[in-house]
């Protein structure tokens, strides 16, 4: 039996992860960690730590600790934080006998800041690249990019802090942080016209699988609804970032398609927060990334099916004498 360790386990992608590791017929020990005493959690997996913040000074020797309690083989990061943070350490904790799901270090590094990926992207002409800036002069970004157009944080996740400048006086509100922690980014697209695509890449310069999703998202930047699509080229598309990232596992692409063309807005080099709604539609990463770095076994294209999802508050019950609904 394996054991397998899931970090945020009380959030979006960290319950996400193990509920679709559940859906397996594998023989697993799931362990969820989270900072939240109190949280839903402890109602998909057979373990629950509540973990010290990420930021914690004695974070790594915590999770260290953890690792050598339950002798974990595979941990996985359900947090954009823990993924930086494990990336840092990953020589320590692997030496305790885990492995970390980890991608690509320098894929991971450049993520870390959305300005210093555009700048990567445009270094090698890519077709795919949304215009963007570091200008601060308001009538030279409207020139270029019309207007409204985008203020983005450079290091941040969800589409949180993004704003939608209409005017000179929204502009004026934030225009001293362009620079230091914004950018100017044309707005493409509309929000009907937004797509997330997974593939589990092969860290050689293509992938083995991949979904695509036409996503709608929710005011807290996750996917609130999705549905199945095929999108032509998509395969070009995919290996034309993976030959020059060489991403290996589950790896996140996020586009707008403006004009007929998809342009991309990130890559997130990790399992993202529509992985149960993938798994609901037969393309289970979680099972993939068992199979590929615990079993040595190729991930291959599962035969996918199609439909819609949509996400609403529901609730788990966890009853005094340990049983939950």
């Amino acid at each position: 039996m394996k054991t397998i360790l899931v970090s945020g386990a009380s959030g979006i992608v960290g319950y996400g992860i193990l509920k679709s590791l559940r859906n397996t017929n594998r023989s697993l020990r799931l362990i969820g960690t989270t900072i939240y005493e109190e949280s839903v959690a402890q109602c998909f997996c057979d373990i629950f730590e509540k973990a010290p913040p990420t930021n914690d000074e004695n974070y790594i020797s915590w999770l260290i600790s953890v690792i050598e309690k339950y002798s974990i083989d595979l941990i996985i990061p359900g947090i954009e934080a823990d993924l930086y943070k494990w990336a840092d350490y990953r020589l320590d904790l692997e030496g305790h006998g885990t492995m970390v799901l980890m991608n690509s270090t320098s894929l991971i590094q450049l993520s870390k800041d959305k300005w210093h990926f555009y700048q990567e992207l445009s270094n090698i002409n890519s077709p795919y690249l949304i215009p963007s800036s570091l200008s601060s002069d308001f009538d030279t970004i409207v020139e270029e990019f019309g207007l409204p157009f985008l203020l983005k944080p450079r290091r941040g996740f969800a589409s949180k802090g993004i704003v939608k400048v209409t005017s000179k006086t929204v502009f004026d509100l934030h225009k001293e942080q362009i620079g230091s922690v914004l950018f100017v980014q044309k707005l493409v697209g509309t929000d009907d016209e937004e797509f997330t695509t997974s593939a589990f890449c092969d860290g050689k310069g293509s992938y083995f699988a991949s979904i695509t999703l036409k996503r709608r998202l929710a005011k807290d930047g996750y996917t609130d609804r999705a549905e199945t699509f095929e999108i032509k080229g998509m395969d070009i598309i995919l290996n034309h970032f993976c030959n020059y990232f060489k991403p290996i596992g589950p790896t996140n692409f996020q586009f707008r398609l403006h004009k007929g063309v998809l342009m991309l807005m990130e890559i997130n080099p990790r399992i993202s927060s529509s992985t149960s709604i993938r798994t609901a539609f037969g393309y289970n990463e979680s099972a993939m990334v068992v199979d590929f770095f615990l079993e040595n076994k190729i991930p291959s294209q599962p035969q996918l099916k199609s439909g819609k999802a949509i996400r609403y508050v529901d609730e788990k019950v966890i009853y005094n004498d340990g049983n939950n609904i």
